[in-house]
């Protein structure tokens, strides 16, 4: 074990996950009224349309199939039925599909933001890191899950559960091949920068919505209110 490893895998994912506490909860005491998404659609919605939709839907699932697959330890799985190689088959082929959708998506947006010059007016320097920060993670993802194919559920997973709980071993990522090495600081480098950028929008998402309360609209017929004055 070197310096290198402790720095990579244990100090790093801590300050990681120290800014992405202390910056989101530092800039939604100061800016709440910044807290959104900056959305472009009113200056052009017909380009962002599938763009944005694959996009979102590409990267909730992956993120959900991450937590799923690597927090949750492979004997719960076996108990359940599901060998890891079973487990390692279903995350193949579930990564390519939402593996594409959130590159594509992400390529589309940044495309869409290149061409379009009222949309590349209002982009500032914070938007293209950001967006290319979510290119690059997906694209380093979707690059493993076609080349890759490297067993995580002995390495990879147990270093991310050790994290959580506080007790890292680095050396579980010792043997793990280089370009999951970039895949994974460059998703927490993302993790880090998100508090500063409009990611902040996903801890917004109207989760009630479909059991909010309905909207009444009565329509004022006319001669009603000259009645009601009498």
């Amino acid at each position: 074990m070197n310096w290198m490893e402790n720095l990579a895998f244990v100090g790093f994912p801590y300050l990681t996950l120290t800014t992405f506490t202390l910056g989101h909860s530092y800039r939604y005491v100061t800016g709440a009224f910044g807290w959104n998404a900056r959305s472009s659609e009113l200056l052009d919605k017909e380009t962002l349309r599938f763009g944005i939709t694959i996009f979102h839907w590409g990267v909730l699932l992956t993120l959900l199939g991450h937590t799923g697959g690597l927090l949750v330890p492979q004997s719960f799985y076996d108990a359940a039925g599901i060998s890891g190689r079973t487990h390692t088959e279903i995350a193949f082929y579930s990564g390519w599909a939402v593996g594409v959708a959130a590159f594509t998506g992400g390529l589309l947006l940044l495309w869409r933001r290149l061409t379009g010059k009222r949309v590349r007016s209002t982009t500032s320097v914070n938007d293209w890191i950001t967006l290319t920060l979510l290119i690059w993670v997906t694209g380093a993802g979707l690059y493993n899950v076609a080349f890759g194919h490297f067993y995580v559920l002995d390495t990879v997973a147990p270093w991310i559960r050790g994290i959580v709980v506080l007790k890292p071993d680095p050396s579980l990522m010792r043997e793990v091949p280089l370009s999951y090495k970039i895949h994974i600081l460059s998703a927490l480098s993302l993790l880090a920068f998100s508090p500063f950028s409009r990611l902040v929008h996903i801890w917004s998402v109207p989760l009630t919505y479909p059991f909010r309360r309905y909207v009444l609209f009565r329509r004022r017929e006319e001669g009603i209110g000259e009645l009601g004055d009498r």
